[in-house]
């Protein structure tokens, strides 16, 4: 670790189950030799019973390692549920809302309450079953009628549906993988042991790493320069194909932070966006405490709107989430507040999903249409589809 980061040391638990995990992660290289990065972060995050998502500790809240919109307060969830209801309103009672990772079950919990006419069924789409029973007992307070919605799932469903997908900080946290240019043109970074600890190496890059990279390179306006480091999620296409392939009408909600390709790949950003989490601290070294530190990368969301394309999918709103929370409305809540007390709090929970400086920016909201000709109030103080 680099001592420059003093990160607090977990508890001898916790410790011991990272090292357990460092463990399969040296034995996988030993076996294989370097491991390319897209492995190691999906070891590190959903090696079973080990990963960070799926080894069971608190992840979400002041109490975990970051805190997400919906953890925010209401309204988040009042603003996305203004899309919703215009969805729900143009396909009809019966209706169905998918959520993909979940994460604690704040927004279905908000949600289901917020929505002028609830789904027929709120999907919950969750492998993890330690993240069930955290969602589980968010929702335990939720009227009998609406809980009778709710089916967790741990795939996308076979059957076909109308209605609308959810996901909210979900792409960002899809594993990627990692590239340099080089003099010898552009090298993949993979992960290598260095003495006593885990560090960067390269390799010749795979043939589908290799056309992905590629392709952004055709499609920038400069020349990256040597040195330069960024990621690519080259799974991005195949997982949206098959998260959407169930919804037959309806809108598809995608929300986390990123930038558009000629701004993501820009040669200032010269390290990437790859970030990690732990205890409320960010920093950038994602071999420190694998199975206990959150890894995550911003959404090329250029890549995601071309993914879209390819599955007969249309862009119905691109912008980011201030231009998304202020269009769709909320603001009025302040207005409507019983007290002073309400209002300086809703006021709060508004300058932290609105502000440059907190969310407002980073985030970036897109809505993604299939068979449902729609124009979205939310996009229309702010729609930047054309910055795609």
């Amino acid at each position: 670790m680099d001592p420059s980061l003093k990160l607090p040391e977990p508890p001898s638990e916790l410790a011991e189950l990272s090292t357990q995990l460092c463990t399969r992660i040296v034995n996988a290289i030993a076996e294989q030799g370097p491991l390319p990065f897209d492995r190691y972060m999906a070891m590190a995050l959903y090696e079973p019973g080990l990963g960070y998502y799926v080894n069971g500790l608190h992840k979400f809240g002041r109490d975990g390692d970051f805190v997400t919109a919906p953890e925010q307060g209401q309204l988040f969830a009042a603003a996305l549920a203004t899309t919703l209801n215009e969805v729900g309103n143009a396909i009809g009672p019966d209706w169905v809302l998918m959520e993909a990772g979940p994460g604690s079950g704040a927004l279905a919990r908000d949600l289901l309450q917020l929505l002028n006419q609830p789904p027929r069924q709120y999907l919950l789409l969750e492998p993890s079953a330690a993240l069930r029973e955290v969602q589980a007992a968010t929702l335990a307070d939720l009227p009998d009628a609406l809980k009778r919605r709710i089916e967790w799932i741990a795939a996308p469903p076979t059957d076909g549906f109308k209605g609308a997908l959810v996901a909210n900080e979900v792409i960002d946290a899809l594993p990627v993988s990692r590239f340099e240019i080089t003099e010898a043109g552009f090298q993949e970074l993979a992960v290598q042991v260095d003495g006593n600890r885990l560090n960067w190496t390269h390799r010749v890059p795979g043939e589908r790493l290799l056309s992905a990279v590629q392709h952004l390179l055709d499609q920038m306006p400069e020349v990256l320069p040597k040195g330069f480091r960024s990621e690519v999620c080259v799974d991005l296409p195949d997982w949206f194909k098959t998260i959407t392939a169930p919804l037959q009408t309806g809108l598809a909600l995608m929300i986390d932070y990123g930038y558009p390709r000629a701004e993501y790949y820009r040669a200032e950003r010269s390290d990437g966006t790859l970030v990690a989490h732990y205890r409320h601290r960010a920093h950038f070294d994602p071999f420190v405490w694998p199975g206990l530190t959150d890894l995550s990368a911003f959404v090329d969301f250029t890549a995601l709107a071309e993914a879209a394309l390819d599955v007969q999918m249309e862009v119905a709103g691109f912008t980011s989430q201030a231009g998304f929370v202020l269009g769709s409305g909320v603001i009025q809540r302040l207005e409507q507040s019983r007290n002073e007390i309400e209002r300086l709090e809703l006021a709060g929970e508004l300058k932290k999903l609105t502000l440059p400086g907190e969310m407002g920016e980073k985030f970036k909201v897109m809505a993604l249409s299939r068979n449902l000709d729609l124009t979205l109030d939310a996009f229309g103080i702010s729609d930047q589809t054309h910055r795609l």
